[in-house]
């Protein structure tokens, strides 16, 4: 029986400029959707998979885009189709998940609201109507208490919570094609994992056609039937997911799926793209003798910094009195960090690893506890002796973007730390340094003249990474570093910071939910719950051996693959 396509693309060109000057991001590219089908579609940021789902939904901007080949859903071409029809498709026929739900989402309108919409517009319904409709989409997509996330606002929810909303308004319609764009790239993994089953289980319900477009080929291989690897504005393999997964064709594909951390093994260094070829790259892992050397190394010295008994408690308004209600973000929090170790921190969004940092940082004012730095007590220092003090503790931020001035160029952000803290004798000084780190951090000497928006999102992290290097810190704080940087990107990074801290004697509490990423980093594993510390000990021990129940199903949501 032949299978029938809801979508057939047939040599889909893009460029992006203008009539006398264009330039193409996507190149002749074909595939298909059959019904009732999951195809992954994956690739580094560039490759061309996020502009192509936007054309299928009409989203790109007119006035600078040119799209040639055919793109039909059943029998309508959507490249021919008025403005006026498609919109009668999208959201009802076609429906799109967004990456960011925050941004998708719009701030002033209560979640109920933005889903009931979609019902009163594209179906006619009553208000009433479309107020319980709503109601019942956000039982089925497993909100909890969903006629007080109805009256909510978009920054009243969890990341785990909006991304569920973005789900129910998709599929309010019943669409016949979901599109997927990174859906879970910033969520936790067990709220990632809980994504993936629910988006399995619509699927299956209502036989609708999966688009799941992602850079991660382990979350992929969980949810796709078939498989498209996009690179460069190419499709350069496709297959069943078996196929691509088990035995990819070409070197790229290999190589996505080789820089990702394994759980089994430790490796001094992760492979990447660049580095990855079949011959050349062969992975050196660290051996239980190294690990124990080093561990004495370490522990046998004074610790550089000492945590004791922290808390931190914030107070919002709740019931009808507006009674002050205490929340706890970090309570008794206690631990040791020692020179030139790397302390990984994992847990759940609002667990408390992102506060106890701001704390440690003194970026937070912790409500009681100790927290002393070479012996140091951060808590009783005055400001003027805290400013001498940001020199040697500094912070790696999760968007290095939103951390940089946009009117200001790259080598004047790194020089204006320095300036302030009387590192180097004069301007020209401090810009030879900096162009020594810029290439340390593999940047040219041409990036300190660009400005952020003309960097990637790998490149803008080096930034940031580079920064921190010219104030010559002694303790350094990465917090969530690497969770918004495609894999590939990812491992470049991880591979510099380790670098680094061969280099510069850095130490490092580096704080993620990432899993797999923290077990590469880390000698000393710290996982935390509601506020507290779950579980603490050495990495591997506790990946291999976790005691507690939380950590063992943190370990069991990471994606592993076929």
């Amino acid at each position: 029986m032949k299978i029938k396509n809801i979508l057939k693309i047939k040599k889909l060109a893009i460029a992006f400029g203008n009539r006398k000057k264009s330039t193409e991001v996507v190149h002749n590219i074909s595939f298909g959707i059959s019904e009732n089908e999951i195809l992954g579609i994956v690739g580094e940021s560039g490759s061309g998979k996020s502009v192509t789902s936007l054309a299928i939904m009409g989203l790109l901007p007119e006035k600078n885009t040119f799209l040639k080949g055919e793109m039909f859903f059943n029998t309508q071409n959507l490249l021919n189709e008025s403005k006026k029809d498609i919109r009668k498709i999208r959201g009802s026929e076609i429906a799109m998940i967004f990456q960011e739900p925050m941004s998708a989402l719009n701030p002033s309108i209560i979640c109920g609201e933005q889903v009931s919409e979609v019902f009163r517009h594209h179906l006619n319904y009553s208000a009433s109507k479309a107020k319980k409709e709503t109601l019942s989409l956000f039982e089925r997509v497993k909100l909890p208490r969903p006629k007080e996330l109805y009256n909510s606002y978009p920054h009243q929810i969890s990341g785990g919570q909006m991304q569920r909303i973005m789900i129910a308004m998709a599929i309010a319609c019943k669409p016949k094609l979901l599109i997927a764009d990174e859906p879970t790239t910033a969520l936790d993994v067990t709220v990632q994992k809980e994504i993936i089953l629910l988006l399995k289980d619509l699927q299956k319900e209502t036989k609708m056609s999966l688009l799941f477009i992602s850079h991660d080929l382990g979350l992929v291989s969980e949810i796709a039937d078939r498989v498209l690897v996009m690179h460069e504005g190419n499709i350069i393999e496709e297959g069943s997911a078996f196929q691509v997964f088990k035995t990819p064709k070409r070197n790229y594909t290999k190589a996505l799926m080789a820089s990702r951390p394994s759980l089994n093994i430790r490796l001094k260094t992760l492979p990447t793209i660049t580095s990855l070829t079949e011959k050349s790259f062969k992975p050196i892992e660290v051996t239980p003798q190294e690990r124990a050397i080093k561990h004495k190394d370490l522990y046998t010295k004074k610790p550089l910094l000492e945590i004791l008994n922290v808390k931190k408690e914030y107070y919002s308004n709740a019931g009808i009195f507006n009674k002050k209600k205490i929340i706890n973000a970090v309570n008794e929090v206690s631990f040791k960090v020692f020179e030139g170790e790397t302390l990984g921190l994992v847990g759940e969004s609002g667990c408390g690893k992102s506060t106890l940092g701001k704390a440690i940082l003194q970026l937070e004012k912790a409500t009681s506890g100790s927290i002393k730095y070479r012996g140091k007590e951060l808590t009783k220092l005055k400001p003027s002796e805290l400013r001498k003090l940001r020199k040697e503790i500094q912070l790696v931020f999760q968007d290095p973007y939103s951390s940089l001035n946009p009117r200001i160029l790259i080598g004047e952000a790194i020089m204006e730390p320095m300036k302030v803290h009387g590192i180097g004798k004069n301007d020209r000084e401090r810009k030879n340094k900096v162009l020594s780190i810029l290439n340390r951090v593999e940047l040219d000497n041409s990036y300190f003249n660009r400005y952020p928006h003309e960097l990637s999102g790998g490149q803008r992290q080096r930034v940031g990474i580079a920064r921190t290097i010219a104030m010559e810190p002694k303790l350094v704080v990465c917090d969530e570093s690497v969770s918004a940087l495609d894999i590939s990107v990812q491992a470049q990074v991880l591979n510099l910071l380790n670098e680094l801290k061969d280099d510069f004697g850095f130490t490092y509490i580096f704080i993620s939910h990432d899993l797999a990423v923290v077990k590469f980093m880390a000698d000393q594993l710290l996982v935390m719950k509601n506020g507290k510390i779950e579980e603490i000990g050495d990495a591997d021990e506790i990946y291999a051996n976790p005691t507690k129940e939380y950590t063992q199903k943190l370990i069991k949501a990471i994606p592993k693959g076929i």
